[in-house]
């Protein structure tokens, strides 16, 4: 019951502007000592996005944070407020 494949994230900061593309792959932590799990992102607006795992990711949780990478690279990161299905 805690797994989770999808989060929306709100109030989100995008380091470098927000991407051109509306879906794009990318590596998600959503714990500070996670290791990067692999995912598509769907931009649904300049400061909220839906995040859905390869995995199903324990324990994703409003009020979190979920932080995007591409390799080395932050992307930005904003707060999970819905973690829609299993």
């Amino acid at each position: 019951d805690l797994l989770r494949t999808q989060a929306t994230v709100d109030e989100f900061h995008w380091i470098n502007g927000v991407p051109s593309a509306s879906s794009f792959r990318c590596q998600v932590k959503i714990r500070y000592n996670q290791q990067e799990q692999p995912a598509t992102v769907t931009v649904l607006s300049a400061d909220r996005v839906v995040i859905q795992f390869d995995e199903p990711q324990r324990a994703v949780t409003p009020g979190q944070a979920a932080v995007l990478y591409q390799g080395e690279i932050v992307l930005g990161g904003g707060v999970i407020v819905k973690d829609a299905t299993r």
